[in-house]
């Protein structure tokens, strides 16, 4: 069945922060309660009431609306024995009331509404009538409704400003505030990009449903890339005065395990996993105590987070043991746990780093990979050798107006002594840098040159 519109998007509800000022007796209470079940269970509940009405845009209405309530009604009554399937019996009621406005006399509506005021399951057995607590969703088939979710958020019918912006909003239930906020863009523009990703899937017909299992694995790339943007934006921000950006990052990781416990035998989504783990564990020693950027020589690694690391390790093992040869992904993991078994920059293996970013490059080449494969050249083997490969990418032109480009000149540059020219390396990549800290770190080293 594919989605079918649903009008005028709504402008965000405050649903997750309206108790703090109803003056009920037990609204933070209820706030609270509520932000948690949303924040664990939204996938779940909007991918269900997806499943049942074909149409995402209803489903995520109805079921901001049920939380609306419930800041309300919980306050009063109560947090419910089972919080989810208030929820979802507030939302399915109010799903039958659109319906019965947009179409009273509508077939579609009547055999929807048929089945959900009697509860009836995907499989087609009816739920027993006495059930206070019964579910819009089969047990056997709510993790098929949030990786739909994440099929559907993540389709490549949508731009990638959108897919991102979507898989947050409806796989990750973040707000499109805390989505701003994330990526330094204005609210409306959030906003915009949600819904015209629905009117897109609408249009295209999408269905929700999990692709046939010859194409999930095409799809699935998609999907990792859309969570690799998310992390790679949480773990170094494009721009902004903060350098990290940790519950996007951390987000990403969330949505990366539920994938992996979903998708177990697919290695590129342990290989991923395993990326977002070991990089956020260097984290807690990135930034200083005024929030200005620690380079890796200068980090504390008695800060990292040693279990993050851990469970890294685990999930790169998984890959390994599923695949035929890692995978991009897992490659990139593969190089972030030869620092995370490094004791000092100086005793990493950059031999083996420097393999493994010829490996990446091999299957999945960039001009990047190029810029980081010199940087390790430079460490294993000198910084004349690795200027020749950044030379050939400024020949090449290939990450024009990026700032990494002439950072990584800069420094190689001035370990060959050739302080002028690498001073204005260095001053042109604090131009180009958008990220505050960053800037200051570049702007530095471009200082101590003089």
């Amino acid at each position: 069945m594919g989605y079918q519109g649903a009008g005028v998007a709504r402008a965000d509800r405050p649903a997750l922060r309206h108790a703090a000022t109803t003056g009920l007796p037990g609204a933070d209470a209820a706030r609270l309660a509520v932000e948690a079940v949303w924040r664990m269970e939204s996938a779940r509940i909007v991918g269900a009431l997806t499943r049942y009405t074909g149409d995402l845009e209803l489903a995520e209405d109805v079921a901001q609306d049920a939380a609306a309530e419930a800041l309300v009604t919980w306050s009063r009554e109560g947090e419910p024995a089972n919080p989810v399937g208030w929820l979802l019996k507030t939302a399915r009621r109010r799903a039958i009331d659109s319906f019965r406005r947009r179409s009273a006399l509508d077939q579609r509506y009547a055999m929807l509404a048929g089945r959900l005021a009697e509860g009836q399951a995907s499989s087609g057995a009816l739920a027993p009538g006495d059930r206070p607590d019964d579910l819009l969703w089969d047990p056997d088939r709510v993790d098929d409704d949030v990786l739909a979710l994440m099929f559907v958020a993540c389709h490549q019918v949508l731009s990638a400003e959108a897919r991102v912006a979507l898989t947050l909003r409806d796989v990750g239930g973040l707000t499109t505030e805390e989505i701003a906020r994330a990526f330094l863009v204005p609210v409306p523009t959030v906003q915009a990009r949600i819904t015209r990703a629905k009117r897109t899937i609408a249009a295209a017909q999408v269905p929700f449903e999990l692709p046939p299992s010859e194409q999930r694995r095409e799809r699935l790339g998609g999907v990792l890339s859309v969570l690799y943007v998310i992390f790679t934006e949480g773990s170094t921000a494009t721009s902004g005065d903060r350098l990290l950006r940790p519950d996007l990052a951390y987000e990403a990781i969330r949505l990366g395990r539920t994938l992996a416990a979903l998708l177990p035998d697919e290695p590129e989504v342990h290989g991923l996993l395993a990326l977002f783990e070991l990089t956020a564990a260097r984290f807690p020693a990135r930034t200083g105590a005024d929030g200005e950027a620690v380079l890796l020589a200068d980090q504390d690694r008695r800060l990292w987070d040693r279990s993050a690391i851990r469970r890294g390790v685990a999930a790169l093992g998984r890959a390994s043991s599923l695949g035929r040869g890692l995978g991009p992904y897992g490659l990139q993991a593969a190089i972030a746990a030869c620092h995370a078994s490094a004791s000092s920059v100086r005793e990493t293996d950059w031999e083996r780093v420097v393999l493994l970013y010829e490996a990446l490059g091999r299957v999945a080449p960039s001009p990047v990979v190029e810029l980081n494969r010199a940087v390790a050249v430079a460490m294993a083997n000198g910084p004349q050798q690795a200027l020749s490969i950044v030379d050939e990418l400024v020949a090449s032109d290939r990450l024009s107006g990026s700032y990494l480009l002439p950072s990584v000149r800069g420094e190689l540059l001035g370990r060959l002594g050739r302080t002028q020219e690498a001073r204005a390396e260095l001053e042109l990549a604090a131009r180009l840098c958008r990220n505050v800290r960053e800037r200051s770190v570049l702007l530095r080293k471009a200082a101590a040159l003089a």
